[in-house]
């Protein structure tokens, strides 16, 4: 699992499209438009061959996307799709420093603004948006990830405003079909949770610090391979998450050792 999740961090990481400039602007007459960059507002339903996202971008309701190549987030840039909304990207989604990514949402979906814990949803059911590709965020704001099928894998490296509640920043991973390895690795905020999710590699959830005492739930999960927590404050617990046991192919260590 070390060796997959370092080269996926190499050929990832390598790739500077996540700050790249933007590479042409859409034609408002064409259904399929070029790479395209959003400065911010909503994001029109279609297909685009890419999508360079440098401001605040929301995918409403009722709207279908395709990126028919990587979806990159530019430093503090926000991709907000916690809608009853479709997207589909055939690459890669990269999220830069200071960024945010919500994408899917479910009935028990906390609404994607980062306000504060609870809230309304924003869904009147479970959404199913699709990554091809793998989720590489480099010390993102936070990602909500919820009810998404994703075909590599999810790496998250630092990130968030710190262990602290004000602002209530949570990073829930919710509800998700993982085919890759999963790792998730030194972000601090307010809370962070891994939940129901089938992961086909390994999962390492590491470093991750909490301001709520609830959080680092992980729970209901089923785990083909490794279930690897560490040094997370804190610790790794079920939880008031309502969950259940994780169901684990390979190894349990760690703080998820008999969780």
């Amino acid at each position: 699992m070390r060796t997959a999740l370092r080269a996926m961090l190499i050929t990832s990481m390598a790739a500077s499209g996540v700050l790249g400039p933007a590479v042409g602007t859409a034609n408002a007459d064409d259904w399929r438009t070029a790479a395209t960059t959003c400065l911010g507002g909503d994001i029109a339903g279609g297909v685009y061959d890419g999508l360079i996202i440098t401001g605040e971008c929301t995918v409403v309701a009722g709207t279908t996307v395709e990126v028919d190549g990587n979806l990159s987030l530019v430093s503090a840039a926000t991709f907000n799709a916690d809608s009853m909304s479709t997207v589909r990207v055939i690459g890669d989604i990269r999220v830069g420093k200071g960024a945010a990514l919500w994408l899917g949402c479910s009935l028990t979906s906390v609404p994607g603004d980062g306000a504060g814990a609870g809230g309304v949803s924003p869904c009147t059911g479970q959404t199913n948006d699709v990554v091809e590709g793998s989720i590489v965020a480099d010390h993102p704001w936070a990602l909500h990830l919820d009810g998404d099928t994703i075909w590599g894998s999810l790496i998250s490296i630092g990130g968030g405003p710190g262990a602290k509640e004000t602002p209530y920043v949570s990073f829930p991973v919710e509800n998700n079909v993982i085919r890759g390895d999963v790792s998730v690795t030194g972000w601090q905020g307010a809370w962070f949770g891994y939940i129901g999710n089938v992961s086909f590699g390994g999962v390492l959830l590491a470093g991750i610090g909490g301001a709520n005492p609830r959080s680092t739930e992980i729970a209901s999960n089923a785990v083909s391979d490794n279930l690897i927590c560490l040094t997370n404050s804190p610790a790794a617990q079920i939880g008031n998450s309502d969950g259940f046991a994780n169901f684990v192919g390979g190894q349990e260590t760690g703080q998820c050792a008999g969780l």
